[in-house]
């Protein structure tokens, strides 16, 4: 159950496929394109990372962009599906409402597979997230990754009781700012009986000032979840930094990250995080998550 990292390529006959989830890996893909071409293949490239990036792009110049590819997901991990596109939340940083809607599309025969990849799946309407649910159940397939999580404010107890009889993974969903709180708060208490490795809660820091975003990063930690740090980065960067804003800098953000998923916080409070002690390993890609940790 692993993940390509965000960049996926294969070969079909004559064409050769890209497809980039990630503006900051658009180099990589026209090195890729001109060695395919270089070998005699068509190329096609496509992913939201074409769709995010308004300037032009030399990758234009070697591969055809845009357009269709069937189940492209199951290029970036094998085990990985989706039920439904779009998302009506409709968040500043979000690509989703752009490039997918805020309508919901449903896919009622999607492929069942381990890990589900939804935007939003407290959100929607509740026979189909019962469908999706019996689909796992009539297949005998478990589900051990509900991957993009939950929404807090339309998460309740019946969604929580519908969902957990198939959701084998972690429960994730985000906390994004501080005008979420009481909706994350109650969410946590409907979820105290679960064990604080399944509590995962993407925190995104860098969108407020560092205090605001500490304050979420430890609340979490104190309603017994698992904070998975996040830093703002711009959704047509052309490389992997965070954006800074307020009262943050660029090392501060990618320091708060490391504290946090390192879970160097269980040990040591941020004003003790010292970047060079051996506590815990440079930011990497998990494979498993599909996360930057």
């Amino acid at each position: 159950m692993t993940w390509s990292g965000g960049f996926a390529e294969w070969t079909e006959g004559d064409t050769a496929y890209l497809s980039i989830a990630f503006t900051w890996l658009l180099d990589k893909a026209f090195s890729r394109a001109l060695w395919y071409r270089a070998l005699g293949y068509k190329v096609r490239a496509g992913g939201p990372a074409l769709f995010l990036v308004k300037m032009k792009h030399e990758l234009e110049d070697v591969a055809e962009l845009g357009g269709e590819y069937p189940d492209a997901i199951a290029r970036h991990n094998p085990q990985a599906t989706i039920a439904s596109r779009g998302c009506p939340v409709g968040c500043w940083f979000c690509i989703v409402p752009a490039m997918e809607g805020k309508e919901f599309t449903l896919l009622p025969d999607f492929p069942v597979r381990a890990v589900l990849c939804d935007n939003n799946l407290s959100a929607l309407p509740d026979d189909f997230q019962r469908h999706i649910i019996s689909r796992y159940q009539q297949e005998g397939m478990p589900l051990l990754d509900a991957n993009s999580g939950f929404e807090p404010r339309t998460f309740d107890d019946a969604v929580y009781a519908r969902w957990k009889a198939v959701n084998q993974g972690p429960w994730r969903f985000a906390y994004d700012d501080q005008p979420e709180r009481t909706d994350v708060e109650r969410v946590m208490h409907m979820l105290k009986g679960e064990p604080a490795k399944k509590k995962r809660v993407y925190v995104l820091i860098g969108n407020e000032p560092f205090e605001a975003c500490m304050e979420r990063i430890h609340e979490v930690i104190a309603w017994g979840g698992e904070p998975h740090v996040q830093p703002y980065i711009k959704l047509n960067a052309l490389e992997k930094r965070p954006h800074v804003r307020f009262d943050w800098t660029e090392r501060k953000l990618k320091d708060v990250a490391r504290w946090a998923n390192g879970h160097v916080w269980r040990k040591a409070p941020f004003s003790e995080y010292d970047r060079h002690m051996r506590t815990t390993a440079p930011e990497v890609y998990d494979n498993q998550q599909g996360l930057f940790v």
